[in-house]
């Protein structure tokens, strides 16, 4: 019966259904959106990091991010290759070059240089060329969302970059950066010649551990190799870059500032339009408590309208927030929403939803059941 009456009061008046959906759907779709556009600033941040294959990284002494850090002098790796721990080393490097549009405008890149022996740091989502063919002479592979950007039309277009003539020989799909400077892929002999770095120099070390061996005793191990250098494990990195671009820069401290409020004005939307609702039918509640029905019956008859709004407020919510993921996928920045979020969500509007209703309780309760007498 209490499901009966409260199905009847949400459908009843099909224009104030309407109203309430769409103020739930509103809610999760803001904050859908807020955090899951916070979730993929934080994944692009360290995709390089996540995807590099290495599970510790050498540095030069106080670097902030992955993005900026001090040269380091070749010889350093065989320190490394010498421990039996160590399966495999990679010279890696990173820097920002000037790229030169064929219309002769300029770009910001920033170019990525691995070995493509061990593969530790290189590309990934190849959906067009191959790795192999980056032996060719200023062969490099970058991401398609970048390509009108960078005014490239086809695989194997020539370009300049530091003024050096180089050949896109593939594409990768979903390899973004969050500054406006996407990466580049080459060679370590190729970005170290086109970055003009002195012969013996490089950006980081990737280290590849022999399976089974234990990361914390390897970093105890490699500081003491390493006194001058800072060594950290690829989920220290990736936290210390995360936590750099987000909170020193001001920009994750913004995005989190807007899923907030999102939460915020999502919930007020939510309680003014599950209490106008409940409002509507006081005719209704006062005529059952006319006939005896205790304040519980009321309540729970609240409580169901308030879950009923939640369940297909959230799937209309969700399912423009799962739209809008799809579409971002060819942006610069993504939309993602992991099942984690979702099923969060779920339980949030939940809460939210219940505790709008709880608004409109009090003034159902002490509605006087002679309203009903008096015409009203």
């Amino acid at each position: 019966m209490i499901l009966t009456i409260a199905r009847q009061n949400l459908f009843h008046d099909k224009l104030r259904l309407v109203v309430t959906l769409t103020g739930v759907a509103f809610a999760v779709l803001l904050v859908t959106v807020q955090i899951g556009l916070f979730i993929g600033f934080t994944t692009t941040i360290s995709a390089v990091i996540d995807h590099s294959g290495a599970d510790m990284w050498i540095a030069s002494r106080g670097v902030k991010n992955f993005d900026i850090a001090q040269p380091l002098k070749e010889r350093l790796i065989y320190r490394a290759l010498a421990l039996p721990q160590v399966e495999e080393a990679g010279r890696f490097l990173i820097r920002f070059a000037d790229w030169k549009k064929p219309d002769g405008g300029q770009e910001s890149v920033q170019l990525i240089g691995y070995e493509k022996e061990t593969g530790l740091g290189g590309p990934w989502g190849l959906v067009k060329g191959n790795k192999e063919a980056l032996s060719i002479e200023g062969g490099m592979i970058m991401d398609q969302l970048y390509m009108e950007q960078l005014g490239i039309r086809q695989q194997g277009q020539y370009v300049e970059i530091n003024n050096r003539r180089a050949k896109i020989v593939g594409f990768t799909r979903g390899i973004r950066s969050f500054t406006t400077s996407p990466y580049i892929f080459a060679t370590f002999e190729t970005a170290r010649e086109i970055c003009r770095m002195e012969p013996d120099e490089m950006t980081y070390i990737l280290l590849r551990l022999t399976p089974g061996t234990s990361q914390e005793q390897m970093k105890r191990q490699l500081a003491g190799l390493y006194p001058q250098h800072d060594v950290f494990t690829t989920d220290e990195f990736r936290t210390k870059t995360q936590m750099y671009w987000m909170f020193n820069t001001g920009a994750g401290t913004g995005m989190l500032i807007a899923a907030f409020l999102g939460l915020v004005v999502g919930t007020v939307v939510v309680a003014q339009t599950l209490y106008a609702t409940t409002m509507d039918h006081l005719g209704e509640f006062a005529t059952i408590k006319a006939m005896g029905a205790p304040d519980s019956f009321i309540y729970r008859i609240i409580l169901t309208q308030a879950l009923i709004s939640a369940f297909f407020g959230y799937g209309f919510g969700m399912g423009i927030s799962a739209i809008l993921a799809d579409l971002s996928e060819y942006t610069a920045m993504p939309i993602l929403i992991p099942q984690e979020l979702a099923l969060g969500m779920l339980a949030l509007t939940t809460i939210m939803c219940t505790v709008s209703s709880c608004i409109s309780i009090n003034k159902v309760l002490h509605i006087d059941p002679a309203v009903v007498f008096r015409g009203r």
